[in-house]
């Protein structure tokens, strides 16, 4: 199950990553208009999930179950703050305005990256807490 949900979550990162460098290279960062993705709402989501993602690669070393509880906690903080910044992406998708750089993002990419993040949190969920052995 670690396994899996390490393998997931190496496919949902790179996923974010496309959306993020889009993000970027679309002028992400100079966003400070209310009703957008900003920088500290994206970087924020983007380091805490690597830095959940390191924890789970240590977790399967090493077989620690307070390090896959934490890897966990941390998932579930970026899982929050995903599900907030789609919506605010969601809302956008109708308005005739000046885009936005996330309106940019591939749609597919989008639905494959939150598919697999949900996957994902369960899988860590699982393994956690000793489900299909490690």
């Amino acid at each position: 199950m670690s396994w899996a949900a390490l393998i997931t979550w190496i496919v949902t990162a790179g996923g974010g990553f496309v959306l993020l460098a889009t993000w970027l290279r679309h002028g992400g960062m100079q966003q400070r208009d209310r009703g957008r993705i900003r920088p500290a709402l994206i970087l924020s989501h983007f380091a805490l999930a690597a830095t959940g993602l390191v924890l789970w690669i240590v977790y399967v070393a090493s077989d620690s179950s307070s390090v896959a509880w934490i890897a966990f906690a941390l998932l579930l903080v970026v899982a929050l703050i995903g599900f907030g910044m789609f919506a605010i992406w969601a809302s956008q998708r109708s308005r005739r305005d000046a885009a936005p750089a996330e309106q940019r993002f591939p749609v597919a990419v989008v639905g494959l990256h939150g598919i697999l993040a949900a996957t994902t949190l369960v899988l860590v969920l699982l393994a956690a807490a000793g489900v299909g052995g490690s």
